[in-house]
């Protein structure tokens, strides 16, 4: 048994794994805990509650609450870091010298603050924050949420920059790597692959008989894909055509029942969103935001057959030999209607399974982690 210590600092209750920001949180946790990693969890909540079965992956479990936006001091600091400032996480901090993983930028104003100088610490990109919230803001109809995007990601972009000198990074994906050693000129930045709950991939043989959207549709940027899919591919298909996801809005529940060869369903359970996937010819996920790792890509990739992406979706991942690209919605017309008839074979299996191993191996890249807490 290892008897090193590690500190990692959650942006969210990293418990129940029910979307993609959580899949890297949990599953890291537990590949460390079986390698003998002692860890002390700090936990960020807001409409996440005290989940018991993080006791049984930690040594210590800490929480504490967001800061409400109206408590909020540093107006040139974005909302997501300082409302994640705590006097107690900082002190809890400091009663060892344990190495401290702080999980996305989100979590990051320890270090930022200076108090952290003589520790070894690394920041866990999730993605390109500025970046992220640019392209929410285009995509955002209601103008007091634009206006906070806009505003959000002119002060990660500003807070990145100075964040960059401060400490030392991993990066989920390849395209964020880039994106920190080109824009900012740092060179304290590797690739760590997240972590998943796949170990092989279990992709069915043979014809499925529907193609399929799957993600959370709460996030604007996932109901604007399906929205261009409905009214630019689609319109002109009559092959099935399934989306599943989360919270989907009235507006999008009236667009995909304008049409007769589609179908919405809301709120899966994972059982039933794993049968989907399993099930689908296609899965269909473009996306219009180039950073970070798409979970639900991963997720398709690992037991789904085809899926067609676009370079957006995809860039960085590292998988992109195991994907169709296509960019124009003719494009994807035509991709789809090639897919759709197209076995999904042995050869193709066993291309995917040396692929996801060679990048994501749970039990290989925690090694990263422990290499580092040497």
């Amino acid at each position: 048994m290892s008897n090193k210590h590690l500190h990692i600092v959650t942006h969210v209750v990293p418990w129940p794994v029910d979307f993609g920001g959580v899949v890297d949180l949990f599953y890291k946790i537990k590949s460390l805990h079986d390698q003998g990693i002692s860890i002390h969890l700090h936990c960020f909540t807001k409409y996440r509650s005290e989940q018991n079965i993080l006791e049984r992956y930690c040594r210590s479990v800490q929480y504490y609450p967001r800061k409400k936006w109206f408590s909020l001091l540093h107006f040139n600091i974005p909302f997501i870091v300082q409302s994640r400032r705590s006097h107690l996480l900082l002190e809890n901090l400091q009663k060892d010298n344990y190495p401290i993983l702080l999980e996305g930028i989100h979590c990051s104003y320890p270090i930022f603050t200076g108090a952290l100088k003589n520790r070894k610490v690394k920041v866990r990109l999730h993605n390109i924050e500025h970046t992220y919230y640019t392209e929410l803001a285009k995509n955002e109809s209601n103008l007091f949420r634009k206006l906070y995007f806009k505003i959000e990601a002119s002060l990660l972009k500003h807070y990145e920059k100075k964040l960059a000198s401060m400490s030392d990074f991993w990066a989920v994906a390849h395209s964020d790597v880039d994106v920190f050693e080109q824009m900012y000129n740092v060179n304290n930045i590797e690739f760590l692959p997240v972590f998943i709950p796949w170990n092989k991939p279990t992709s069915q043989l043979g014809l499925g008989s529907f193609c399929l959207y799957h993600g959370n549709l709460s996030v604007n940027e996932n109901e604007k894909a399906v929205e261009w899919l409905l009214t630019h591919v689609f319109n002109r298909l009559e092959i099935p055509f399934v989306i599943a996801g989360k919270n989907p809005s009235n507006k999008l529940k009236k667009l995909v029942y304008q049409f007769k060869h589609t179908c919405l369903v809301e709120n899966p359970s994972e059982h039933e969103m794993n049968d989907l996937i399993k099930k689908a010819q296609v899965n269909i996920l473009p996306s219009f935001n180039r950073t970070g790792v798409k979970l639900k890509l991963l997720n398709a990739i690992f037991n789904g057959r085809h899926c067609l992406v676009n370079k957006a979706g995809i860039i960085g991942s590292g998988i992109e030999p195991l994907c169709e690209m296509a960019e124009t919605a003719e494009d994807f017309t035509i991709k789809i209607k090639q897919l759709f008839h197209q076995d999904f074979t042995e050869s193709m299996l066993k291309e995917r399974t040396k692929i996801l191993k060679d990048t994501y191996d749970n039990q290989k890249n925690v090694e990263t982690i422990i290499l580092w807490l040497s």
